[in-house]
């Protein structure tokens, strides 16, 4: 991923987003922009890429139990011998590509 600067904002800036919040919201990003040293259009957008990159994350990583991990392993190691179906499959490939 890209590092935003307010060079490569300025230049990629083409699509507009807009929020409906209340009086309390803005007053609290308001505040937030401030003492971050942000305008709050920065600290929205930054903020609201940071979450949107934090939830992508967490969705792209798989985590296992201690008992998950040792069996996923185990499948890695010992897995099982093909079945009929997958023969079949794996000499259909074969003959597809003219192995």
């Amino acid at each position: 991923m890209q590092a935003t600067t307010p060079e490569t904002t300025d230049k990629s800036r083409g699509a507009r987003l807009e929020a409906r919040i209340s009086v309390e919201q803005k007053t609290v990003l308001q505040q937030a922009a401030a003492l971050s040293g942000r305008t709050l259009s920065e600290f929205v957008v930054a903020s609201a890429q940071e979450a949107a990159s934090r939830v992508i994350r967490e969705h792209e990583t798989i985590r296992l139990s201690r008992t998950e991990q040792i069996a996923f392993v185990n499948a890695l190691l010992h897995p099982p011998p093909p079945n009929a179906r997958l023969r079949k499959a794996a000499a259909a490939y074969r003959k597809q590509m003219g192995a």
